[in-house]
């Protein structure tokens, strides 16, 4: 339907993580956050030209980057940030502890709240920041996901030194809206913390019927107290080169940033500013044709799960990730019994929630489809036994 652009690749054989972890076994790669689908001919043809100069050394950011950047945040959410205001890195996952650093620097203050289910390096951010983990348990409502403000209002108080956000949500999907959203700016400015964001899918919104917005963008004051991580890496797909950027409006968190990013980060590649420019300044249909592909795989699944029983999905508003609930099939460890059924999906455990997976369906169709078949087979199978466990895995 969309040409060359957007079909999959055949991966085996490569320098690929994602299917290299089961080279030689029969199966199917569904896991780490890494789509089998090409990055736009625009960021391979940026690269390519980079890399046809005679070295590829230390690399300032492009004088154009963040013109393009301003430029894009201000096409898609309004939000009309400065030059200023940004520090380029290697990617947001270190960007989550330099900025909790950063947020809790000189401050009285020992508490990091985090919503979970959460991507698995936001969970290790407490540990490497000395701070205590406050976790906020998401609270499923019919087919969504959504912030337990209850709980969160409880747990954001004065002795929070960061709020570590991710919005779209990985795992759930969920692309939070404006309530709820004004609500947490609430809690926020009520606490007097930072929040730190990570925005890394925010092109990555399926639902016809929803937007993503920049917690930043709605609150001058909460601005003040952001720290904001976006990178193109997910949504056109090279996130082997590396690069993010933050933007930190407030200039003494700002310098306490810059401080905690000196000598803990290493440089930003130059194929990777190049890839970024590229990215940031795309203005044609390209990415709306990817989300187009993406939102069907993501129907068909949500399609296939509800026809079972024992396994439970929730609507995909953003992100190429499906989070499922396998509870109801009592197994002690359920992405291995679920891998040795030739799934190889994430493990809920590794994001704060035992007895959940998440499935990356950012691939082709027929790879979706044969994976979608021994979904159903594996759970007919460990539906039916005497004590619904998963010893064959074990």
């Amino acid at each position: 339907m969309f040409g060359r652009a957007h079909r999959a690749v055949d991966r085996r054989g490569t320098d690929s993580e994602k299917w290299r972890k089961y080279a030689g076994a029969d199966i199917l790669p569904l896991w780490v956050a890494d789509m089998d689908l090409p990055m736009p001919p625009f960021v391979t043809a940026a690269v390519r030209r980079r890399a046809a100069q005679p070295i590829i050394g230390y690399a300032a950011p492009p004088a154009e980057l963040a013109e393009v950047f301003v430029d894009w945040l201000r096409r898609r959410y309004g939000w009309s940030a400065r030059a200023e205001w940004l520090v380029w890195l290697t990617g947001v996952v270190p960007g989550f502890t330099l900025a909790v650093r950063a947020a809790a620097d000189g401050r009285d203050r020992r508490d990091l709240v985090l919503p979970v289910p959460a991507y698995p390096p936001m969970l290790q951010v407490a540990g490497r920041t000395g701070l205590r983990p406050l976790l906020s348990p998401l609270a499923r409502r019919g087919e969504r996901w959504e912030l337990d403000l209850d709980d969160l209002r409880a747990k954001l108080t004065r002795r929070a030194a960061a709020l570590l956000f991710c919005n779209p949500q990985n795992p759930t999907g969920r692309v939070f809206d404006e309530r709820e959203l004004k609500a947490l700016t609430e809690l926020i400015l009520g606490a007097g913390c930072v929040v730190v964001s990570d925005e890394i899918h925010c092109p990555l919104v399926l639902d016809a019927n929803r937007r993503h917005i920049p917690i930043a963008s709605l609150d001058g004051d909460v601005a003040e107290r952001s720290i904001t991580l976006f990178s193109p890496t997910k949504a056109y797909n090279f996130p082997g080169l590396g690069g993010a950027v933050a933007v930190v409006p407030n200039t003494a968190l700002r310098e306490r940033f810059e401080a905690a990013v000196s000598g803990m980060a290493s440089n930003v590649s130059p194929l990777a500013y190049a890839a970024m420019v590229a990215a940031f300044a795309d203005r044609g249909r390209w990415l709306a044709r990817r989300n187009a592909v993406l939102a069907g795989n993501g129907a068909m699944l949500e399609a296939a799960v509800a026809e079972l029983q024992g396994i439970r999905g929730t609507h995909v508003e953003g992100t190429f990730m499906a989070w499922l609930d396998v509870t109801a099939l009592a197994l002690t460890a359920p992405a291995a019994a679920f891998e040795a059924r030739g799934l190889g999906l994430s493990d809920g455990a590794e994001f704060g929630a035992p007895g959940f997976l998440r499935w990356n369906f950012g691939c082709g169709r027929a790879l979706l489809a044969e994976g979608l078949g021994r979904l159903r087979r594996a759970v007919d199978e460990l539906s039916a036994r005497p004590q619904r466990t998963d010893s064959k895995a074990s």
